[in-house]
């Protein structure tokens, strides 16, 4: 079985506050987040809302790209988001669905 990593980005609101993460287990760690079970910048900004993530095979592209997006300027990550999620949806949702 492949195990994938994601490159997330979460959000306070729509255009709020945006975070970019690497994990290996997406469900996991933006409950941690949803949660505020961990100190730090989103238990301190309200960053909750999964509003874009992708998918890699390699755990080190994931982390390759997760530093790329960390330098891009602000309007760059929000054109990320507005491309594949211009109603700024919390996708977490789509995994917690019954």
């Amino acid at each position: 079985m492949n195990k994938y990593s994601y490159v997330y980005m979460l959000a306070s609101d729509p255009y709020g506050t945006l975070y970019v993460g690497v994990t290996s287990d997406l469900v996991r760690r933006v409950w941690e987040h949803r949660t505020a079970v961990m100190e730090g910048f989103t238990k301190r900004h309200a960053v909750t809302r999964l509003v874009w993530y992708e998918m890699h095979a390699d755990i080190m592209e994931a982390i390759k790209r997760e530093k790329q997006i960390k330098k891009w300027r602000r309007n760059w990550k929000v054109n990320l988001v507005q491309a594949e999620n211009p109603g700024w949806r919390d996708l977490y949702l789509d995994f917690t669905a019954d």
